[in-house]
């Protein structure tokens, strides 16, 4: 994390939490690498943004659903950069049906997205990190999920799971090349995924969560922009829950009749 200038790649940065995390670490000091699937206009105006701050701001297209051959936006990036010091895996896919329902290419989607995506995507990026001998920073965005269940939502839950598992071996391997690797865990937060836009969150009535209310993006992405900082430097395996209290309450649990 010594160089002179630092490189971040964000997932799914042309909206939502990936669009802020990719502000707040642009804010930072870091140059970013974006990338989008279904949104480039989205990927533009993060760019634009970023450069606003004096940043570089680098873009490529990633299809997760397809891999290997869709994750080499992450390789054209550290060509284009020269170097990585941190990612945020922040693309994902989520899709909702009752247990006995759910098709195993439901199941499969899901995981090729959520999971193989942001193994394939850190393990690019750590082979990097490691011939550069400086360390480095990864954080899996996860969810909530990736710790209590969502109903009628197994795919993605056993996705979220199966990620957060993935964080913690990641994080005890690659520490002995200096890169530290978390996990944060957003509940309900205002994003187009849940019909809500940039800001709506402090506004939002959620009852059932114990502050009230939706997250907003920043809320998230400040977390994520200190686990890129030098003031994180002594956390690695960890996952990080940013839910309005929404654990501790779990209310999703209703009896039957």
């Amino acid at each position: 994390m010594s160089a002179a200038y630092k490189v971040v790649i964000v997932t799914a940065s042309d909206s939502g939490i990936g669009k802020k995390c990719a502000l707040l670490l642009a804010q930072q000091g870091y140059d970013v690498g974006i990338t989008w699937h279904s949104d480039e206009q989205g990927a533009q105006e993060t760019a634009q943004q970023v450069r606003g701050f004096g940043r570089r701001a680098e873009i490529a297209w990633l299809d997760l659903a397809n891999l290997p051959d869709g994750a080499a936006g992450i390789d054209e990036l550290i060509a284009r950069f020269g170097r990585v010091d941190a990612l945020v895996n922040n693309a994902g896919a989520m899709s909702k049906n009752p247990f006995l329902d759910v098709t195993l290419e439901e199941w499969r989607k899901l995981f090729t997205v959520d999971v193989d995506g942001a193994f394939l995507c850190s393990q690019k990026v750590a082979r990097a990190m490691i011939s550069q001998g400086e360390g480095g920073r990864i954080v899996n965005i996860t969810s909530v999920h990736e710790h209590t269940p969502l109903p009628d939502a197994c795919a993605y839950t056993a996705a979220k799971h199966a990620l957060g598992g993935l964080t913690k071996s990641m994080a005890m391997e690659l520490v002995h090349y200096k890169i530290l690797v978390n996990a944060v865990a957003p509940g309900a937060v205002a994003t187009p995924m849940n019909d809500m836009k940039e800001g709506d969150g402090a506004g939002s009535k959620i009852p059932e969560i114990p502050l009230g209310r939706a997250g907003d993006t920043e809320e998230i992405a400040s977390l994520v922009a200190w686990l890129c900082s030098e003031s994180a430097s002594y956390t690695t395996g960890q996952s990080f829950i940013v839910d309005g209290g929404f654990m501790f309450a779990n209310p999703h649990f209703k009896p039957k009749g």
